[in-house]
């Protein structure tokens, strides 16, 4: 039996695979690099809901949304500035208060120019005033 020594790849198909993978990372790779951003704004815009219904559960019971002042922290713990108030759960309205999925504060403003309140997540740069990627996720926006 004979064993050649012709084992391997030529240069030329060594360069065709690498230029197949090229063409394939320029394809698959954005997607891919845009879904955890599409995912976090999901995730708030999840998120933002979750505190509109506990919010309408506690006007439900109590007349009124909590003010600013009182924040979404009303929402996890009874406030104790005015209005307070007279139906409010012991366990409160939701276990805790997330932060938003970029690790910032969810902003809340009641009376809003968009209706009894609005709810904002700045997205990922935490500051008001973004556009396309960095755009806020607002509450009415998202009704």
């Amino acid at each position: 039996m004979k064993i050649s020594n012709n084992e391997g790849f030529t240069l030329v198909e060594l360069m065709v695979v690498l230029v197949i993978l090229a063409i394939l990372a320029a394809i698959v790779v954005p997607r891919i690099m845009s879904s955890p951003h599409k995912a976090k704004v999901t995730a708030a815009e999840t998120q933002i809901r979750d505190f509109e219904t506990a919010l309408q559960l506690f006007k439900l019971q109590n007349g009124f949304y909590p003010t600013t002042a009182q924040g979404l922290e009303a929402l996890v713990k009874k406030p104790s500035t005015s209005p307070v108030p007279k139906n409010y759960p012991d366990k409160g309205y939701m276990g805790y208060l997330p932060k938003d999925p970029w690790g910032n504060k969810y902003i809340y403003v009641s009376p809003s120019e968009h209706g009894p309140y609005a709810i904002i997540s700045y997205g990922p740069t935490g500051e008001p005033g973004g556009k396309g990627k960095d755009a806020p996720i607002e509450s009415w926006n998202i009704r």
